[in-house]
């Protein structure tokens, strides 16, 4: 009987994070949240340390370290808390799927008018052929090991969405054998 408790309250706990996603991702799609006058000037580097602050239990569960490569203060015009969940959403992933006893690598950095916000992974890598859809809504590489890691399908999405409501873009490269990178690309406001 508490075996199947258990289950209950784990398969509860998945869905409501799939309604949290889907209810972030139509909030992003709509715009709402998005109106310059609810953006502030928020500090990039202040929004990665506190996801690496809550990305940290799961890592050290793994024996993964996270490194956040600090550089200049860079700020942009955003919804804090969207580009939070999404900064999370990169390291989050980063962190399941890095092989054990590895390292995570959080860095920030302008390029001509954009700030990029990247994160590596000690993974296996992604094929090629998988890249271009990674951040459809649902998709998984390796829909047995998503599932194992409890993720909904909706991540990827939900930062690429993100990104885009705030003039920017999601990118993603990776090589077999190596791991992956995945950056948020932001527009500076002059």
């Amino acid at each position: 009987r508490e075996r199947f408790l258990e289950i209950i309250k784990k398969q509860t706990y998945r869905l409501n994070g799939i309604i949290e996603d889907l209810l972030t991702l139509s909030r992003v799609e709509q715009g709402r949240d998005l109106e310059r006058s609810k953006m502030d000037r928020v500090s990039v580097s202040n929004l990665i340390r506190s996801a690496i602050e809550l990305c940290t239990p799961l890592a050290e569960g793994r024996s993964i370290t996270i490194q956040y490569q600090s550089h200049p203060p860079y700020e942009v015009l955003a919804n804090s808390s969207l580009l939070e969940q999404a900064i999370l959403n990169l390291i989050d992933n980063a962190v399941k799927y890095s092989e054990e006893n590895s390292s995570v690598i959080v860095s920030c950095h302008q390029t001509d008018d954009f700030v990029e916000i990247l994160v590596r992974d000690q993974g296996s890598g992604i094929e090629e052929r998988h890249l271009p859809r990674l951040f459809e809504r649902f998709y998984r590489v390796d829909k047995g090991r998503s599932r194992q890691m409890g993720g909904t399908g909706l991540g990827l999405a939900i930062v690429k969405h993100i990104a885009q409501a705030h003039g920017g873009r999601a990118t993603v490269t990776s090589i077999v054998g190596e791991g992956s990178t995945f950056s948020i690309h932001l527009p500076i406001e002059h």
